[in-house]
């Protein structure tokens, strides 16, 4: 099934400052869901952001914060256990994944949605953990799991389907 705009929320999971100096590629990672979320803004798809214990991993990084209202609060590792984010994703029935700890908070929190009878795609080039394997264990258990494991480029041109959707210039000098 194609990511749809109309149907989607993107989900910014715990990119926090004190979590970014221990994160294998985090500057590649958070390059990646930054244009995302400007890509989400742009055609209008809501963008959610979850902080894991803020008072000791900070709040989330400032080239992220602005893309959210306000952060999902948490010190659960599944977010759909421990915050609002069910209520905050109201009718989006995809939910679009990138986050750092993609064995721990990602995992869990890609797997409560999907028991909620959500679609997840996790989004491979903006996921990271501290350690590589870690990651790559981690998409591979989602992936069994039922998360379609994508790309930010299959996410942004999914997201418009027609090369006349009337952002398209505009994502396109995103993606280029």
């Amino acid at each position: 099934m194609p990511i749809q705009a109309a149907r989607s929320a993107l989900l910014l999971i715990d990119f926090q400052g004190k979590l970014k100096p221990a994160i294998d590629s985090a500057e590649a990672t958070l390059r990646e869901a930054q244009r995302l979320a400007a890509v989400a803004q742009l055609i209008g798809v809501p963008t959610l952001v979850t902080e894991q214990t803020p008072d000791r991993l900070g709040p989330t990084v400032p080239e992220l914060a602005a893309y959210a209202a306000r952060p999902l609060l948490k010190s659960t590792f599944d977010a759909c256990a421990g915050s609002d984010l069910d209520q905050a994703l109201g009718d989006a029935s995809q939910a679009v994944v990138a986050g750092w700890e993609a064995h721990i908070c990602v995992l869990q929190t890609a797997l409560g949605l999907l028991a909620g009878g959500r679609r997840v795609y996790v989004v491979a080039d903006a996921v990271s953990s501290r350690n590589p394997a870690n990651k790559t264990a981690a998409l591979a258990r989602l992936a069994a799991a039922g998360a379609v494991v994508v790309t930010p480029e299959m996410v942004i041109f999914e997201w418009l389907a027609d090369a006349k959707h009337p952002q398209f210039r505009d994502v396109l000098k995103l993606v280029k």
